[in-house]
């Protein structure tokens, strides 16, 4: 009998993954998911489920729904993606990671029957996902979009709530190369009748999401738009944008100021689902202040050690260095701080539009993730040196991480960025 190992090095192997390959391994349409889980007899149907869509912060979102079914008493399913260090991450209950076991027993079961399909890596996950919150009998499963929307492995469920976190430009190859493209792709989860919640308004991805809506009857709740926050040193205050009335208070433990966006869609988010499940507990501070501990949610501003101050964070597109290249300044103990960041990106990332967000005042140390994706830190480094950045050039990611400690001085910072790869590689050593 294989051991689970040579099994995960088998799906690995046998199965295109779109974060080891990219475009590869994308599949267009819902063909071999609905072959597959008619295979398992549709176990979708026995879920209970919030679907998450988005370019950003989906990931967190989703998290922040799971914690707040666990702390409401539920127990609850949560299916996101890449994991980081354990294949497991991306599928749990409760928190606790799916077993060995499960994962032996679903591909000892069923992979000579999945075989002719020739599923992506996804797709496969999927219906692993599916199949154990079904048989776990689990009250609800929160259900992040791997990439897109409509036409996205998860996109076989009718949902209680639909949310769609935000839009940019990202995988414009596969998704279109307009913000209005994106966001049809990404409205696809909206089904008929179903409410769905946007976290943020857009000019150009607001009308698409109106218009398909409209055409579904769906109620549609735009976060951002009914609500504002302010944040006053970790205590979020939201308020009614039209009456200007504080509404809520909470506390959030994240430092990073993209979150106060994220529990933002997630407060409107609750709001509907205490209407639409007749909710009486308020539990939605509890979630927010309990999410890390409830979930096992990890890289999203992630502090590793003190002394220098040492975080990583998953952010990899323009939206989220934006906001992290802005952030890492309060993480810095005086004025005479420098900050060095450890580097790497995968090469189909759009590199030029990226490159003018990164500060000239900090030190790079680039590097490549273990994987065939990842971009060369030659090539990456000659870019970052044509746009006037100091960088250095490291192998591996750990020579990057031990030439930024050597470099640093407990006054310092360490940022650990640019890719979910090199997170990962950087917390398996941790």
């Amino acid at each position: 009998m294989e051991s689970y190992h040579e099994i995960l090095n088998r799906i690995f192997t046998a199965y295109p993954m779109y974060h080891k390959v990219g475009s590869a391994a994308y599949k267009e349409g819902l063909e071999n998911i609905e072959t597959l889980l008619d295979i398992l007899g549709n176990p979708q149907r026995q879920l209970r489920c919030v679907h998450v869509a988005g370019t950003n912060g989906k990931g967190s979102v989703s998290s922040f729904l799971s914690s707040y079914f666990q702390e409401l008493g539920y127990k609850t399913g949560l299916f996101t993606s890449p994991h980081l260090v354990d294949f497991r991450e991306r599928i749990r209950i409760n928190g606790e990671m799916i077993s060995e076991k499960a994962v032996l027993d679903f591909f000892e079961q069923y992979q000579e029957k999945f075989q002719h399909l020739e599923p992506s890596f996804f797709e496969i996950t999927t219906a692993l996902a599916f199949n154990y919150f079904a048989e776990q009998k689990v009250d609800f499963a929160v259900i992040e979009v791997g990439l897109g929307g409509r036409l996205d492995s998860t996109n076989v469920i009718t949902p209680l709530l639909s949310v769609i976190t935000n839009i940019s430009l990202e995988h414009t190859q596969m998704l279109g190369d307009t913000i209005a493209k994106i966001a049809y792709e990404k409205a696809g989860i909206i089904k008929d009748k179903v409410p769905v919640v946007i976290g943020e308004y857009h000019p150009e991805s607001f009308p698409v999401f109106e218009d398909v809506a409209l055409k579904h009857d769906a109620p549609m709740f735009p976060a951002n738009v009914n609500y504002e926050t302010i944040n006053n040193d970790g205590m979020l205050d939201i308020y009614n944008k039209e009456t200007h009335e504080k509404v809520y208070t909470l506390y959030t433990p994240f430092k990073a100021h993209y979150q106060d966006k994220n529990i933002l869609t997630f407060f409107q988010a609750a709001k509907v689902l205490e209407f639409i499940l007749n909710i009486q507990e308020d539990k939605i501070a509890d979630a927010v202040k309990n999410m890390q501990q409830n979930t096992g949610l990890a890289g999203r501003w992630q502090v590793l050690s003190e002394k220098p101050r040492t975080l990583c964070d998953v952010g990899h597109n323009y939206a989220c260095l934006k906001h992290s290249m802005s952030n890492i300044y309060e993480e810095m103990p005086s004025a005479d701080s420098k900050v060095h960041v450890v580097f790497g990106m995968v090469s189909d990332k759009d590199i030029d539009h990226i490159l003018p967000l990164l500060r000239k005042e900090f030190i790079y140390y680039v590097c490549r993730a273990h994987i065939e994706r990842a971009m060369d830190q030659e090539k990456l480094a000659t870019k970052m040196r044509a746009a006037g950045l100091n960088c250095t050039t490291y192998p591996s990611v750990q020579e990057a991480v031990d030439a930024a400690k050597a470099a640093a001085s407990d006054e310092d910072v360490i940022f650990i960025t640019g890719s979910c790869f090199v997170v990962g590689e950087v917390l398996s050593e941790n």
